[in-house]
């Protein structure tokens, strides 16, 4: 069987994400900036913002441990569109051409529930391409988690065999055909397009 709708990751895949590079640009020291990561344990918080954690109730922990930090803390909520690069090269291409060709679009991504509604504003043109997206702060659950993938699926209205997930960790790809759904690890949107035609869904 063929996939019949295409369900994207969004960072990494649709837009570039690289918060190291906005952290350098708050911190340019390197000794400093890791003692940062470290002593907050920055991207295990911020994971948890992703798991549906509310950031205000996240930030005034992490402040009242760590008030040498307050003012980088809050530019994480504040400027976090800055951590988000730019779409995908080539990829959005391959979104407008699926949608063109009447292939219905959806999303699961890892994604606070503060900060996905000011991102998803700025980009609505392009998201209005897509019939449903799971944000993980929402829902409260996160990817590789099956429970995700499950909910999404009953959300959309797909049989597992009927989606193709595309996303750049491999976790997470594993997990999605763990749950019976086509998967692919996305590295580039050229060989993005050769499996999108080899399942049908674009022309070859």
């Amino acid at each position: 069987m063929t996939a019949t709708a295409v369900v994207f990751d969004v960072g990494n895949v649709l837009y570039g994400w690289d918060p190291e590079a906005f952290l350098v640009r708050q911190i340019a020291d390197d000794d400093a900036r890791l003692k940062f990561i470290a002593d907050v344990d920055f991207y295990a918080w911020h994971e948890r913002l992703d798991g549906g954690r509310p950031y205000d109730e996240a930030a005034a922990e992490l402040n009242e441990t760590f008030p040498q930090y307050a003012a980088l803390i809050a530019a994480w909520s504040e400027r976090f569109g800055e951590t988000i690069t730019g779409p995908v090269p080539g990829v959005h291409a391959l979104v407008e051409a699926l949608d063109a060709a009447g292939v219905p679009l959806f999303a699961i991504t890892n994604f606070s529930a503060d900060f996905w509604p000011p991102f998803h504003a700025r980009e609505r043109a392009f998201f209005d391409r897509f019939r449903d997206i799971v944000v993980s702060g929402e829902v409260k659950l996160l990817k590789p988690d099956p429970a995700i993938y499950w909910l999404a699926l009953d959300r959309f209205r797909l049989r597992p065999a009927d989606a193709l997930f595309v996303d750049d960790r491999a976790i997470n790809v594993a997990a999605a055909e763990a749950v019976g759904m086509k998967a692919h690890l996305f590295t580039t949107a050229e060989d993005l397009r050769a499996r999108l035609e080899a399942e049908g869904l674009l022309p070859a």
